[in-house]
């Protein structure tokens, strides 16, 4: 579903991502590790067109997006959630969830709802559509942006650190409803997270340093060794 090779990106002359090669397999989530600082919100950001590669691809279901647009890679099946949400705090969350909309490779139209299954994941949110996004709690937030990239149905979600500052309960509600997105729709996931319990829910992983791929394997098979080093405090 998603293909990185050779990725090389600058801040200014500051190199930041070093040669990144790594794949998003369809229908399976895959978690990117790393301590902060070494590239990967670099990385999410570049994927959704935010940054541009000095050099490398970026594949999106085999057709190269180098040169797209965020908007048009958004509208080809790619749902962003940034690490701080960027929910917009004086617009309710019935609006907020609306915008996703434009994401759908046809645009909104005027009399779209909001479907049933995004109160099915998230029960919450149908108890507060006429609630400020800027009221809600910040677990509430986080489950309002994820659902806000799902109503533009995309093919590839990307999560930029979901359950940061969220309390452990909510943390589970989140997992829980990844994961039954994946079940349900076949999409596939790419994480960014540092909550141990979360990673292991993944398929793969890909540990980062110094704005490079040093470790990758399946998430069952995460050793201690590799928990101390890049998720360690």
């Amino acid at each position: 579903m998603l293909g990185i090779s050779n990725l090389n990106v600058y801040y200014g002359e500051s190199h930041i991502l070093r040669n990144v090669d790594m794949s998003v397999p369809p229908g399976q989530m895959v978690c990117l590790i790393g301590r902060n600082g070494v590239g990967k919100t670099t990385l999410l950001k570049t994927i959704m067109g935010l940054l541009s590669p000095r050099t490398g691809n970026i594949f999106f279901a085999e057709r190269s997006i180098n040169q797209l647009t965020p908007d048009r890679r958004a509208k080809l099946g790619i749902g962003y959630v940034p690490q701080g949400r960027e929910i917009i705090p004086r617009v309710s969350v019935k609006d907020n969830l609306l915008l996703g909309l434009e994401a759908k490779p046809q645009g909104r139209k005027g009399n779209e709802s909001i479907p049933e299954e995004i109160f099915e994941l998230f029960p919450v949110l149908k108890t507060m559509l006429s609630r400020m996004g800027g009221d809600l709690s910040g677990g509430q937030q986080q489950q309002l942006a994820i659902a806000r990239a799902l109503m533009g149905k995309p093919r590839l979600l990307v999560l930029d650190e979901p359950t940061e500052g969220i309390q452990p309960s909510i943390i589970l509600e989140i997992e829980a409803a990844v994961k039954r997105i994946i079940a349900a729709t076949g999409i596939s996931v790419l994480l960014v997270e540092q909550h141990l319990h979360f990673v292991r829910q993944a398929d793969k992983y890909y540990a980062m340093q110094k704005g490079g791929i040093v470790a990758s394997g399946s998430t069952a098979e995460l050793s201690q060794e590799v928990i101390q080093k890049f998720l360690a405090v």
